[in-house]
């Protein structure tokens, strides 16, 4: 799955992937003790110093926040990973590629062929940034700029079919890796996670 993401959200899910600004794609990635350091960190129940003291009567409000508290240290730790991931996803397809340029990539591969303003307001990012990325993959032969076909005068860009195969490459390799993962996992467990991710995703 991917958390395209985290970072910057725009365009439409695809398989678990919001392409857009700058996503990551997402599967376990960082090591157990760091999780476990993630999470000990937090333990359970501690109380937050920004927060108001509960009410001792309100029993279920002190229900609450435990769990919105343990949520969030999951999330840290998932988040914590997907970044771990997207640098390594970055190098798989290209040795030269940072993790920004990756999830542009990833979105123009999602989307389709564009003029470099669409992506701008796609993505949320401005002008500049959007520009940088795309020059870095043109640079490294991931992404070309030819003539929009609509409008000779035009130009938009898309991925040169290295880039693509390089992308698809890395995307399998990556879906491999999480599904042998979950092969302990129930169909049940997976669909209520998926159905729990998409509400957290709507809601956020």
């Amino acid at each position: 799955m991917d958390l395209t993401d985290h970072g910057s959200r725009a365009g439409a899910r695809e398989a678990g992937e919001r392409p857009g600004g700058v996503g990551a794609d997402v599967e376990p990635a960082a090591s157990a003790s760091s999780a476990s350091s993630i999470r000990s960190a937090s333990p359970t129940g501690a109380a937050d110093p920004t927060e108001p003291a509960d009410d001792p009567t309100d029993l279920a409000g002190q229900e609450h926040r435990v769990a919105a508290q343990a949520v969030e240290r999951e999330l840290s730790v998932l988040f914590g990973r997907a970044r771990s991931l997207s640098l390594a996803l970055a190098a798989q397809v290209h040795p030269g590629l940072d993790a920004a340029s990756y999830a542009l990539l990833v979105h123009l591969n999602d989307t389709g062929a564009a003029r470099a303003v669409d992506v701008v307001d796609r993505t949320g990012l401005d002008k500049s940034t959007v520009s940088r990325q795309l020059a870095r993959l043109v640079e490294l032969g991931l992404v070309e700029r030819v003539a929009d076909p609509s409008d000779g005068r035009a130009r938009i860009v898309q991925l040169t079919e290295d880039g693509r195969r390089r992308l698809a490459e890395a995307r399998t390799d990556r879906r491999r890796r999480l599904r042998s993962r979950l092969t302990s996992w129930s169909a049940e467990d997976m669909r209520t996670l998926s159905r729990l991710l998409g509400r957290l995703n709507d809601d956020l």
